[in-house]
């Protein structure tokens, strides 16, 4: 049977659903906008978000509540800058934060001159920073973090223990990431996302980081399609995308595949039973 040439089938299993997310307005790109050459300023040093992006990141959250994505997201992904954790815990956080002993925020008040007040860690997935999935590495200020101590300050319910220096040795001042080499770190993140054993997990990243990495993929759907994969986020984009394990990598068992024949029982398919009725007889069957 001819299924046409745009249809595939996969096994749940493996499959895992992402939903991508941009960071929203950071002040590095107010002016980055206008002239290229202010990603340079040390004054954007670890940007964050601008009064504008908050917005972004409030609309965004209730589109994500609204549409019931918030429900489902198993783990949110974040980039350890600034941007990227502001905006991660703004729009799949908790609400209704409350000074207590026992719980700790996911991001404190005024976290990095936010004018927020403080975002509950309770009735929320839970949250880890990741090295990888940091925006184009090097000379661009804007895209240094800062020492993890400073973050697990102001983000205290974010778990960091993945990034194992507390300094930044992965930014250089003179020397800019290859398009390749932020490919490449893409892919291999790609790669770590799947052998995580959550289903649905939201990654909020930076929109270089997005554009080189799904670039390398899509070569095999519709140019239509391959465009609407990779091409550039807007700040507070968020698109939701299936990773497909095509090899046999991940062979863990679905949990709502169910077995069968419990209790056993003859259950031999009429199809096959009315073909070994028109061949007759078969004498070495054990059906």
């Amino acid at each position: 049977m001819d299924t046409g040439a745009g249809l595939s089938l996969f096994p749940l299993h493996r499959c895992k659903t992402i939903h991508l997310v941009r960071h929203g307005q950071g002040i590095h790109n107010v002016e980055g906008d206008k002239n290229y050459k202010a990603y340079m300023s040390p004054e954007y040093f670890d940007a964050h978000l601008t009064p504008l992006g908050w917005q972004q990141v409030d609309n965004l959250r209730k589109h994500v509540q609204t549409c019931g994505i918030a429900k489902r997201i198993d783990l949110v992904i974040a980039s350890p800058l600034l941007r990227t954790l502001q905006t991660a815990v703004g729009v799949f956080g908790g609400v209704g934060y409350t000074d207590r002993m026992d719980v700790v925020p996911l991001m404190a008040a005024n976290a990095g001159s936010s004018s927020r007040a403080a975002i509950s860690s309770l009735n929320c997935p839970p949250f880890i920073a990741v090295e990888l999935c940091r925006e184009h590495l090097g000379v661009h200020p804007c895209d240094r973090r800062r020492n993890i101590n400073d973050y697990q300050f102001l983000f205290p319910a974010v778990d960091f223990s993945l990034i194992e220096s507390d300094e930044d040795t992965l930014w250089k001042a003179d020397v800019r990431e290859t398009i390749e080499e932020v490919a490449a770190r893409g892919l291999k993140f790609m790669n770590w996302l799947w052998t995580r054993k959550e289903k649905e997990i939201a990654v909020v990243t930076h929109s270089g980081f997005l554009f080189h990495t799904l670039s390398a993929f899509g070569n095999d759907c519709h140019p239509l399609v391959k465009k609407e994969i990779c091409k550039h986020f807007a700040n507070c984009e968020l698109r939701s995308m299936v990773i497909v394990d095509r090899s046999m990598i991940g062979t863990g068992y679905l949990t709502t595949n169910y077995p069968g024949r419990i209790p056993p029982g003859l259950d031999l398919p009429s199809d096959v039973a009315n073909k070994k009725t028109e061949k007759g007889p078969d004498t070495n069957s054990d059906l």
